[in-house]
């Protein structure tokens, strides 16, 4: 008994209709499924570079990043530091110089008096002009 089937539109006669059943068409099926296969690696390989590459730069990225705001952060807590002191490097300005005009004054009252009056004077004459 002979069947004849159409299978992908070409007639076959006998029993078997499969077309991967010809060792010919099967090495080229295989062919091309191992050139498939390479292909898919190759570019597996040359993606899973490409992400190496993008991570290691995004790492030096964050790095240079951390140590720009370690050098800001040193930067701001030196100067708070230093303006910190401010207050009390003033204070202890004003009493030295407080302490020097009393010293002065105490030992050339006559001479400091008159100097009051000659600047008063002065300035005086400058503010009428």
């Amino acid at each position: 008994m002979n069947r004849t089937t159409t299978m992908g539109g070409t007639a076959t006669h006998g029993g078997n209709g499969n077309p991967l059943s010809n060792p010919a068409t099967q090495d080229k099926v295989d062919d091309v499924a191992h050139a498939a296969h390479k292909t898919v690696d190759a570019v597996a390989g040359k993606t899973a570079d490409q992400v190496g590459r993008l991570g290691e730069s995004a790492h030096r990225a964050v790095d240079s990043a951390t140590n720009a705001v370690s050098a800001a952060a040193g930067a701001v807590s030196t100067a708070a530091d230093w303006a910190s002191g401010i207050p009390a490097q003033a204070k202890d300005m004003q009493t030295k110089v407080t302490d020097a005009a009393c010293s002065s004054i105490r030992a050339r009252p006559l001479t400091t008096v008159v100097g009051a009056l000659a600047i008063g004077y002065l300035v005086g004459r400058l503010a009428r002009r």
